[in-house]
């Protein structure tokens, strides 16, 4: 066995046993809320509601701002379109059932998470522009990246190479536009 097949069987080990823990746990109702809202905020329309108000009181760097914010992201989505297609990682939703999350995922595999590279490339590059707003657009970041956990449409693995995906994208950009 080679070595990158003993890491990979170790981290996909890892994973299916923190998705066991997940779907077995039943959340308090408050919890399992706040985790759909945070999956839904990665849905897109919390970042297109960030770039209108980017756009009308961003001030002298709104368009360096939208600019590297906006082609991380569309870099984003081209990466994670291509990943999905290699890998064809199941995801979490399709291997277990899941106790209480009833999300449909929104395409058909796993690896790496849309919803995470977005995030951090958007909170990264915006955070850079506006530090006064840094802590709170990671903190979404943050809480979406594992809302895909908790509702098991994700595994760890995915959404730590998603953070490192849409982080990498961001300074990319930061580098060209700041």
């Amino acid at each position: 066995m080679t070595v990158a097949r003993a890491v990979w069987n170790q981290i996909q080990s890892s994973d299916h046993r923190l998705m066991r823990r997940i779907n077995r746990w039943h959340a308090p109702r408050w919890f399992r809320l706040l985790m759909v809202l945070a999956t839904r905020m990665g849905d897109g329309w919390l970042w297109y509601a960030a770039g209108a108000a980017v756009l009308v009181w961003g001030g002298h760097s709104r368009f360096a701002a939208i600019g590297s914010a906006g082609l991380a992201v569309l870099s984003g989505i081209a990466v994670f379109l291509l990943l999905k297609r290699v890998s064809h990682r199941r995801r979490p939703c399709d291997l277990e059932p899941h106790c209480w999350a009833s999300i449909l995922p929104p395409d058909q595999f796993s690896f790496p998470s849309g919803h995470t590279i977005t995030a951090f490339a958007i909170a990264m590059t915006l955070g850079f522009f506006y530090p006064d707003f840094q802590v709170a657009l990671l903190l979404v970041a943050v809480s979406i990246a594992a809302s895909r956990i908790i509702l098991g449409m994700h595994f760890l693995s995915d959404v730590l190479a998603g953070s490192v995906i849409g982080i990498s994208l961001a300074y990319t950009f930061l580098y060209l536009f700041a």
